[in-house]
């Protein structure tokens, strides 16, 4: 079994308040990301997750490790598909480098699911380090800012013994109840975001590689590390404030980054199939008002003077928007009739992809409209695609 270690920072009790305070008067937002149906149902019929690990990996090749090791963050785990493939290619370019990965994720759901596909990074490239949180992004590097939060860590050590992929599923999988507790949640009732009842991080490692990766495992408020590349992937809404992006996501993470260090941004951008089919319904949707060259400038803005240590790459749209296709048999969309589940697949992807509420869908889901819009789609572009856009922000050398 696994040896688990605890560290709490303190043993207080305190209560860890939310990272952003809003009005209680606010209408609570609905959060159609948080649909977790529909969320799987769109990872399992695009392959939106290999479309962003390939234009992450375009990055790498401008990583140079520095001593001790490669840190990397990820700022949305979600089920791991994503981080799990990166590391392959990282573990690919730099196979004998100790890796130090800290993964962002509030789902419990999510981190359960993503620790199954990490099982064979710890076996491939022993030298790796995994760091489970749910802290907040301006919280990267694992030190609290807030007070009350810092007092309340959930510290843990898993150390996983053997050398075989099969015992290390076995020891991840029995931490299922300590991630229960550390990932417990609760619903901000001006917001309607998931919110953390306890600030958490793991920490897991192979026990046989415990004094090789001494330096670099992460220790309870000893933190003077950056990271050496953090991905950013759909970190937020799509109807959210460039000010707010800017201030509480891309400049924080940016902070973190070590000299040399990148950072990739990627959000939907619409322009395709996809929003062709919303448009069917809601002729004057804008589901994607805040575009890549917004949230740079309200980045400089709230940067200031530190705007003197970052390069921002601010491609054009030729070279940073990049597709991603709903996966579908050419037989299906050729015939003369497309078949219900494609349909019902497509419909769903466009509908998640530009964030549209259920109480908006339940009108013209009533009445069948909706198949016959996705299926003069499907048949017009031959299949259905969604359009990313992409922007890099680096630190200099100093």
């Amino acid at each position: 079994m696994a040896k688990t270690t605890e560290k709490p920072m303190s043993r207080k009790k305190a209560a860890v308040t939310a990272p952003v305070q809003e009005k209680a008067s606010q209408k609570t937002e609905f959060r159609f990301y948080d649909n977790r149906q529909n969320y799987l149902s769109f990872i399992n019929t695009t392959n939106e997750k290999s479309a962003i690990a390939k234009r992450a990996g375009r990055e790498f090749q401008y990583l140079r490790p520095m001593p001790p090791a490669l840190r990397l963050y990820d700022a949305g785990m979600g089920d791991a598909t994503v981080l799990s493939d990166c590391l392959r290619d990282l573990h690919h370019r730099f196979p004998t480098v100790p890796v130090v990965v800290v993964a962002k994720e509030i789902s419990m759901e999510d981190v359960r699911i993503g620790l199954d596909k990490m099982v064979d990074r710890f076996c491939e490239h022993p030298a790796t380090v995994l760091v489970l949180t749910n802290l907040n992004y301006a919280d990267c590097r694992l030190m609290p800012s807030n007070v009350a939060s810092a007092n309340a860590m959930n510290w843990q050590e898993i150390r996983l013994e053997g050398t075989m992929s099969y015992g290390y599923k076995q020891q991840l999988e029995s931490l299922h109840p300590l991630f229960a507790h550390g990932w417990e949640t609760q619903t901000s009732k001006t917001t309607g975001n998931p919110l953390f009842k306890r600030p958490s991080v793991v920490v897991i490692y192979r026990q046989d590689h415990h004094i090789l990766l001494d330096a670099v495992i992460p220790k309870p408020g000893l933190q003077s590390w950056y990271f050496d590349f953090i991905l950013a992937s759909q970190p937020w809404r799509a109807r959210t404030s460039a000010r707010f992006k800017a201030e509480k996501i891309v400049a924080p993470l940016a902070r973190a980054l070590a000299p040399g260090g990148r950072m990739l941004v990627i959000q939907s951008c619409g322009r395709d199939p996809a929003e062709e089919v919303i448009r069917e319904f809601w002729p004057d949707e804008n589901p994607f008002p805040v575009d890549r060259h917004a949230i740079l400038t309200e980045v400089r803005n709230v940067l200031g003077r530190e705007m003197r240590h970052f390069k921002f790459r601010e491609e054009s749209d030729e070279k940073a928007i990049f597709s991603y296709r709903m996966h579908t048999l050419p037989s299906e969309i050729g015939g003369a009739s497309i078949g219900t589940s494609t349909l019902f697949a497509a419909w769903n992807a466009s509908v998640y992809v530009n964030q549209i509420e259920d109480q908006r869908l339940e009108a013209v889901i009533r009445d069948g409209s909706y198949l016959t819009a996705t299926t003069k789609v499907l048949q017009k572009y031959g299949g259905l695609h969604f359009n990313d856009e992409a922007f890099v922000v680096s630190r200099y050398h100093d």
